[in-house]
């Protein structure tokens, strides 16, 4: 049973690995992986750049067979994360099944079932795909691991393009030229320094680039938030409640602590759809936020609150890169002299900003540029948007912060093939289609995406062998996890009735 898995990053590695402990004589899988880099390691290894590290802790990306020492540090940087799934192909010996510099150009329908997947094989250190080796493979099953962030998007902008018609300047020995372009291009600081920069985009990786820009001495930051964020730091921070000071030389992750059984325990679908659970704990979290640091928006969050029909943690994704924070709460901090003495959030040394003035401006997506370049910020009530009313903001460079969109054109049109967006058995496969599977393509709240792709390469498998009962109701009762690994965990074990 030919398996071709589309892929080479995590979900990939860890279905191939699965595949290969399923296959009996009764079920002989034999998976190939086909990665069009010349590597392992999909976007942490070619969509990474300087100073880049996770913000999931080692507990919740590790996979559940092979775990990272007691002793490594709780957020690996993505070189070491690359490292750890090199580490993790030698160790299940999946080399030889890992094909690099392969790139799948089209998979149609077989006229005997199966799918006939065309592929192409270039040298390495070729660039050319082509003057690649033509191939044409048969398999029984697809794996779809293709990752959620290889397409970048970015939203249409009108009039950015006189951002890019700005006469070049120099900051003293840097050039600089007006630029637009996505994160995806983003590699070190050089790329920041001395420029008056606008980014869209206040997730993760938004929060990463102001705080580099910070560092590297950019003339202007704007950050620019569609509609809030909500901000925690990736481990706790240490903190002091009447003159005590609680501090950990090995701060605890966020994601660990709270990622518990009270959080994920089973409870009545009713009581789930509710949300009562999460108006309970919001309602607890924001006051404990708020005496320790002074705010509910976040944890020592000032501006870029949500909006109120967005409910705390049961609906947005965490933003775990926290290091931006102080120099966008800078305009915003009114804590009462009182409350210092009651209780004080420390930020971390490296996270501080040096005692100058520069700031990250936070601000909404701009409507539009005028001819001269300037940006033109929609009016609300918004504390950023109030601020920025009036201000003239000419960024030489805008970076597009966007995330990415997911394109499967390998699939052929007339197949009628589905696509990730169609996976309605767990968001895996579409009813009626088994044969093909989306992995990797669910994020969670809190937590990592690897350990979801293994579990889902666990389901489709047990699905391929027919070892569980299922139902259609178990099937297809969502497992997109608002809050962290366990709850799908839970929700596997709940639906499952082994044999």
């Amino acid at each position: 049973m030919k398996v071709v898995i589309i892929g080479g990053g995590p979900a990939g590695l860890v279905t191939c690995k699965s595949l290969l402990d399923a296959a009996t004589g009764e079920f002989p899988f034999d998976p190939v992986v086909l990665e069009q880099e010349s590597d392992i390691g999909g976007t942490f290894r070619y969509r990474s750049y300087q100073n880049a590290n996770l913000v999931s802790s080692k507990q919740l990306t590790s996979f559940s067979d092979f775990r990272l020492p007691l002793l490594h540090p709780d957020h690996l940087t993505l070189e070491e994360y690359v490292d750890y799934l090199r580490a993790y192909t030698r160790h299940f010996k999946l080399e030889s099944r890992i094909q690099l510099n392969s790139k799948v150009i089209k998979v149609e329908r077989g006229p005997n079932g199966g799918h006939i997947v065309h592929w192409l094989r270039k040298e390495p250190g070729s660039g050319n795909w082509q003057e690649a080796t033509p191939l044409v493979t048969h398999a029984a099953y697809i794996a779809v691991c293709t990752g959620l962030h290889v397409i970048p998007a970015k939203p249409d902008i009108p009039g950015i393009g006189h951002v890019l018609k700005q006469p070049a300047r120099r900051e003293g020995d840097i050039p600089i030229e007006p630029a637009a372009y996505h994160s995806a291009e983003y590699k070190s600081r050089s790329q920041l320094a001395g420029r008056r920069l606008m980014i869209l985009g206040t997730g993760e990786t938004g929060m990463d680039l102001a705080y580099e820009a910070a560092k590297a001495g950019a003339r202007e930051v704007v950050l620019c938030s569609r509609s809030g964020f909500l901000s925690v730091p990736k481990a706790l921070n240490d903190f002091q409640i009447f003159g005590l000071k609680f501090e950990s030389k090995s701060p605890v992750p966020i994601d660990s602590l709270i990622t518990n059984l009270a959080e994920t325990a089973y409870v009545h679908p009713w009581v789930a759809a509710s949300h009562i659970r999460w108006f309970i704990s919001d309602f607890v979290v924001k006051r404990v936020l708020w005496v320790l640091t002074g705010t509910q928006a976040g944890c020592n969050q000032w501006v870029g609150e949500l909006e109120p029909d967005r409910l705390g943690r049961a609906y947005v994704f965490l933003n775990k890169s926290h290091k931006a924070m102080p120099y966008i709460n800078r305009p915003y901090r009114t804590r009462r002299a009182v409350m210092g003495y009651i209780s004080r959030y420390i930020d971390p040394p490296e996270d501080m900003p040096p005692q100058t003035s520069f700031a990250v401006d936070l601000a909404p997506f701009p409507s539009h540029f005028l001819s001269s370049g300037r940006a033109v910020f929609p009016v609300s009530k918004r504390k950023d948007a109030i601020r920025m009313m009036g201000r003239d903001i000419r960024p030489d460079t805008v970076i597009f912060a966007t995330g990415y969109r997911q394109e499967f054109n390998f699939l052929d049109p007339d197949a009628g093939y589905p696509t990730a967006a169609d996976a309605d058995m767990r968001n895996i496969v579409k009813t009626g289609d088994e044969s093909i599977a989306f992995i990797g393509f669910v994020r969670p709240g809190v937590g990592a995406i690897p350990p979801i792709a293994e579990m889902q390469a666990f389901f489709w498998i047990s699905l391929l062998k027919g070892e569980g009962h299922f139902t259609r109701t178990q099937l297809l009762v969502s497992s997109r996890p608002n809050y962290g690994i366990p709850s799908l965990a839970e929700e596997f074990l709940v639906t499952f009735l082994w044999e």
